[in-house]
């Protein structure tokens, strides 16, 4: 499994498609959250280019009947992990990406401004690949590294930060058997 690092703001080893669907955090914000989420265009298709056109401003919504519904939406998300456990950045760290939307976590609204998102491909029904597992905790113990204020405790679902408005990424993700990986990755 490849080991990553931050650097700069960017994860080394990452595929980089910068978005401008971000802007700069508040000056005292530590980054101390990692949300994790789920994606997939159209839903429950994998593959293809839409995920980076959406994140970059220019999904063509006459691909899709369903892009008509989100091609005026401005989001984009620290990273994205593929089905196969590749690694895409679109936005640098030290940014803020707008992955949260209204969002609480802790007593602490606009989570946007203090943490990392991480979206996988996939939806709030399905499972997730081994692939993804490996990708998400080596990817997850270089963020704890890099930001020590991370911890176990500081990641969350889109679902818990933003409960009754968003689902992901769903009863299919394993908090147990990620979390082993992380302890895992920690020790290697």
């Amino acid at each position: 499994m490849m080991k990553y690092r931050v650097e700069n703001g960017w994860l080394e080893g990452a595929r980089r498609v910068p978005s401008p669907h971000c802007n700069e955090r508040p000056q005292d914000a530590e980054i101390d959250l990692l949300v994790i989420h789920s994606i997939s265009l159209p839903p429950g298709q994998y593959g293809g280019p839409y995920i980076d056109d959406f994140f970059q401003g220019h999904l063509d919504t006459s691909d899709h009947p369903y892009f008509e519904e989100i091609g005026g939406l401005q989001v984009s998300a620290h990273l994205l992990i593929d089905r196969e456990g590749g690694v895409t950045q679109y936005v640098p760290f030290d940014r803020r990406a707008w992955h949260a939307g209204q969002s609480e976590f802790c007593g602490r609204c606009n989570c946007n401004d203090f943490s990392i998102g991480i979206e996988l491909e996939g939806i709030d029904t399905d499972t997730y690949t081994e692939a993804q597992y490996r990708a998400l905790a080596a990817v997850t113990a270089a963020l704890m590294d890099a930001y020590p204020g991370i911890g176990t405790e500081t990641i969350t679902g889109h679902s818990d930060i933003a409960p009754g408005r968003k689902l992901d990424p769903g009863p299919g993700f394993d908090w147990q058997h990620y979390h082993r990986r992380i302890e895992q990755e920690r020790q290697a």
